[in-house]
C-alpha cells in the first residue's frame, strides 16, 4: 500500500513541476518610458523580439560590458524557458561611433586602426573575436543575429532618405543632420530620458566644427569624410560614414519590423543613443518601434562608472588572470557572473574584492548543495512545501527579473537541503526530483551557471582519492586502530578537509 501512494506522490509532483512550466506566467517588466513595471504581452503571442546594443570593437572588453550581456542573455534564457520563439538581435558597431557623442573627434575604430597601423577591419574581426570568445567563457548565448553597421551601409542611406522626404533632416556641405527643434514640434524629444529640450539647447554649448548644424542639439545621420578619413562609403550626399545612432534603428527594425518588444542596453545610451533612436524611427516611419525599453545600472569602482574613456576599467582577461592592481587575485567566470546576477540589473553594482570573493564562495556553496540534494535519501513523506518554495522563485524573476531575491530563494532551498541531509527535515521521492529539476531549470538553464569545466575531472578524480582515504581511516576504526584513524583525519583536517563522521559512513568537504 505505500508502495502504492508514493508512485501517486511522484506522478502528482512531477505533473506539478511540468505545470509550472508550460502555465501562463505573468511577468512584469520595468518600462524606462513609463516609468513603471508593465505587465509583458508580446505583440505577436509566443513571439519576443528583442534589441540590445552590443559592442563598439576597438579594444578589449571589460567588466562593464560583461554586465548588459549577462542580464539580457539571463531576459533571453526566460524567455525561451517559457516556450516563446525569441528572435534576439545584438548589434556590433564597428563605423560611426566617434569619440565626442556630439559627432566630433575620430571614428573608434578608425583611430585605432591608425595607431596600430592595421586595415580597420583587422581591428574589428580581432575585437569581434575577442568578444565573443569572452562571452563565451560566461556561457553566454549567441544572439539569433548579429548584424554590424558597416554590413547595413545602404539600409541606412534609405532610412535617411526617408527622413529628409518627411522634413525632419537636413543637408549641410554634404553632412545630414537630424533637425530636433522641428521634430520635437510634432513629437516629445526627451520622452525616454526625461530632458526637456529647452533646457538642452541652453545648456549645450557650441563646439568648434559644429558650426554647419542650425542647432547644437541637432545630431549626424550621415557625414562627410575629410580626404584622410579611412573609412568611408559613397551617398547621394557625399563620400562618407553614417552617423553612429542610425545603425540601430535601422537594424532593429530590419530584422523585428517596424513595431517590436524589447529594447535593452546599458543605462548611459539612454541619451543621447536611445533618444535619437527613438527620434529618428518616429521621423522615418511614423510610428514607435520599441515597446518596452530596458536598461542595466552601471557598474562603477569606488563610486564611478566604469569606462575606457576613465581608464579605470578592468578588462576581463585581467579579471580571469588576476593581474590588475586593483585585484587581490583571479576570478573565474562564473563567479563573475554570479557576482553580477546577485545584484538587480536597475541597480549600480559597485566592484570590490570582497563582493567578488564572497560571490565565489557563495557559487561553491551553491554548487555543493545541489551535488547533497542528488544524494539525499528519501523519505515517505514531505515536512517541506516544495511546491510553495517553487512558486517563490518564479514569483521573484516575474518580478522584473529580481536575479537577488531569486538567489536568496536558491540558497534557502539550500539550508532545506542540508537540514534534509542532517535528518531534521524529510523530502518524499517526488519533492526530491522536483527540486532537483528546479535547481537545474534556475540555475543552469535560466541564470547560464555552470561549473568550470576544467574542475569537473579534476574534482572527480579528488572525490575518488579523498573517499578512498576516508575508507581506509573507517577500516583502521573497525580494527580498533585508532591512532591511523585519527592521523588521517588530522593530515586531511590540515589540508583544508572538514570531516563529518555518520551511522553510514562519512561526509567531507574541502573548504577553501
Amino acid at each position: 500500500m505505500k508502495s502504492k501512494i508514493y508512485h501517486e506522490s511522484l506522478i502528482t509532483h512531477h505533473s506539478s513541476l511540468i505545470k509550472y512550466k508550460q502555465m501562463e506566467q505573468e511577468l512584469f517588466i520595468y518600462n524606462t518610458l513609463s516609468r513603471k513595471k508593465e505587465k509583458f504581452q508580446p505583440i505577436n503571442k509566443g513571439h519576443v523580439g528583442m534589441y540590445v546594443c552590443g559592442p563598439t570593437v576597438y579594444g578589449d572588453p571589460h567588466l562593464g560590458h560583461a554586465r548588459p550581456a549577462i542580464t539580457f542573455d539571463m531576459v533571453f534564457r526566460y524567455f525561451r524557458f517559457l516556450k516563446n520563439k525569441v528572435r534576439y538581435v545584438r548589434n556590433i558597431t564597428d563605423v560611426g561611433h566617434l569619440e565626442n557623442d556630439a559627432d566630433t573627434g575620430e571614428d573608434k575604430v578608425a583611430k585605432k586602426a591608425r595607431l596600430e597601423e592595421l586595415e580597420p577591419m583587422e581591428v574589428v574581426q580581432y575585437y569581434t573575436l575577442r568578444y565573443r570568445y569572452f562571452m563565451d567563457k560566461f556561457n553566454i548565448c549567441p544572439p539569433s543575429i548579429e548584424p554590424t553597421a558597416s554590413g547595413h551601409i545602404i539600409e541606412q542611406i534609405e532610412m535617411i532618405k526617408k527622413i529628409l522626404k518627411n522634413g525632419f533632416a537636413y543637408e549641410k556641405e554634404g553632412s545630414v543632420y537630424f533637425d530636433v527643434e522641428k521634430y520635437n514640434q510634432k513629437n516629445q524629444y526627451g520622452k525616454l530620458s526625461g530632458r526637456v529640450l529647452d533646457d538642452l539647447i541652453h545648456n549645450t554649448r557650441e563646439l568648434d566644427g559644429q558650426s554647419d548644424k542650425k542647432n547644437p542639439m541637432d545630431f549626424a545621420l550621415w557625414k562627410k569624410a575629410s580626404a584622410e578619413h579611412i573609412m568611408k562609403w559613397h551617398s547621394p550626399w557625399s563620400e562618407g560614414y553614417p552617423g553612429w545612432h542610425l545603425e540601430c534603428s535601422t537594424m532593429s527594425t530590419k530584422y523585428l519590423g517596424e513595431k517590436f518588444d524589447i529594447h535593452g542596453g546599458g543605462m548611459d545610451l539612454m541619451f543621447p543613443h536611445h533618444e535619437c533612436e527613438i527620434a529618428q524611427s518616429v521621423a522615418a516611419n511614423k510610428v514607435e518601434s520599441v515597446k518596452l525599453w530596458m536598461h542595466n545600472n552601471m557598474i562603477t569602482i569606488n563610486g564611478q562608472k566604469m569606462g575606457k574613456s576613465l581608464g579605470n576599467f578592468i578588462t576581463l582577461e585581467e579579471l580571469f588572470s588576476g593581474k590588475h592592481q586593483l585585484l587581490e587575485q583571479a576570478y573565474s567566470p562564473m563567479t563573475i557572473k554570479f557576482f553580477i546576477l546577485q545584484a538587480h540589473y536597475r541597480s549600480p553594482l559597485d566592484f570590490s574584492n570582497s563582493a567578488l570573493q564572497a560571490s565565489e564562495k557563495g557559487l561553491q556553496r551553491l554548487f555543493k548543495g545541489i551535488e547533497t540534494l542528488s544524494k539525499l535519501t528519501p523519505s515517505a513523506e514531505s515536512t517541506f512545501k516544495v511546491k510553495t518554495f517553487i512558486q517563490q522563485c518564479y514569483d521573484a524573476i516575474n518580478d522584473d527579473f529580481n536575479t537577488p531575491i531569486l538567489i536568496a530563494h536558491l540558497f534557502d532551498g539550500i539550508k532545506l537541503i542540508n537540514s534534509v541531509n542532517d535528518g531534521k527535515e524529510k523530502l518524499a521521492q517526488a519533492d526530491i526530483d522536483a527540486l532537483m529539476e528546479h535547481y537545474k531549470s534556475f540555475v543552469f538553464e535560466i541564470l547560464g551557471i555552470q561549473q568550470p569545466e576544467s574542475s569537473n575531472a579534476k574534482q572527480e578524480v579528488l572525490a575518488d582519492l579523498v573517499d578512498m582515504i576516508l575508507n581506509l581511516r573507517l577500516e583502521a576504526k573497525a580494527n580498533k586502530d585508532f591512532k591511523t584513524a585519527d592521523n588521517i583525519r588530522e593530515q586531511l583536517t590540515k589540508l583544508g578537509f572538514t570531516i563529518k563522521d555518520k551511522k553510514d559512513g562519512f561526509e567531507w568537504e574541502l573548504k577553501n
